[in-house]
């Protein structure tokens, strides 16, 4: 059965002077729901991040400064939001969801998380609409309770994983694979275990190429007996934050090719969603929509 990770708390909605396109996290569920793709046996509902969870991958201070709600005016800008306790409490049941996810990925080959993919968290700071990195704890979790040995972590959102790749460049057992647009946030790039930059206006053909070319390659190198997928649709040449050319089909085809490809060597693979910002919100919600529908074909009609 297709695992998914919802809670009401993931469409926690920011003060309007910070609006965000919340949305799309209740109108995903609902119209995968209502086209009769999933049911609501599909979902769970996750458990919190407890304090030692959140301490494996932040550091004290930055944890108690979210808790307390101290951070300074300058470290709370660039994550975007305004800081509210419920802000805080969002991106703990998001990030245990993701780790969820992967349990539910070991023992049904793949999971998803309908939030999630908050790669711009630092280990010690939060930015562009990231408290906590969500990917990065479920990784250290997985490989602190030996869950997990070898991580390969794919995100295909149009923004570099800065966080993760920062947060894992000591870490040999997690493989950070980002594949992003070159001349997008953040601007100051990390260096993650393989970054390909793109050019504006890249489209769905030479996206496909170097994304065909490049995943089979890493699994054979990796040999990873976990994966995390960042399947953002910022990469839509619709989005107004992505400098991308993707149409939806292209979309779909990416993540069908990403998906089949764990499906084919039986790695677990965990799913969140990452960035989407087009000016209309059902090109989010049909492209994010169809990385559910192919988990359902691949994996459980196939």
């Amino acid at each position: 059965m297709l695992k998914i990770a919802y809670s009401d708390i993931f469409a926690y909605q920011v003060p309007k002077k910070h609006r965000f396109p919340m949305q799309k996290y209740t109108l995903i569920p609902e119209r995968l729901l209502a086209e009769g793709t999933i049911s609501r046996e599909n979902f769970f509902a996750p458990n919190k991040l407890s304090e030692d969870e959140i301490l494996t991958t932040h550091t004290n201070d930055y944890w108690h400064k979210l808790k307390t709600q101290t951070l300074t005016p300058k470290e709370a800008r660039p994550i975007g939001f305004e800081m509210t306790p419920q802000l805080v409490e969002r991106g703990r049941y998001i990030a245990h969801a993701t780790y969820e996810c992967a349990l539910f990925a070991k023992e049904y080959g793949i999971a998803m998380n309908v939030a999630g993919g908050t790669h711009h968290a630092f280990a010690d700071h939060g930015e562009g609409f990231c408290v906590f990195n969500d990917v990065c704890i479920a990784s250290n979790l997985l490989l602190a309770r030996g869950q997990a040995q070898k991580i390969l972590i794919v995100d295909l959102d149009v923004h570099q994983g800065n966080g993760n790749a920062s947060i894992m460049q000591h870490e040999d057992r997690v493989f950070v694979f980002s594949m992003h647009g070159a001349k997008n946030y953040p601007f100051r790039k990390q260096q993650s275990d393989l970054d390909i930059e793109l050019d504006n206006d890249t489209g769905d053909a030479q996206y496909l190429a170097i994304l065909h070319d490049t995943l089979p390659r890493l699994i054979e190198q990796v040999n990873p007996d976990m994966m995390f997928y960042q399947s953002a649709v910022d990469v839509l040449a619709t989005d107004k934050l992505g400098k991308l050319a993707l149409s939806r089909e292209g979309c779909y085809a990416r993540d069908e090719f990403v998906l089949r490809q764990a499906h084919a060597h039986q790695i677990p693979i965990a799913v969140v969603m990452g960035g989407g910002y087009s000016e209309n919100i059902e090109d989010v919600v049909e492209a994010h929509c169809n990385t559910f529908r192919l988990a359902q074909k691949i994996f459980f009609a196939d």
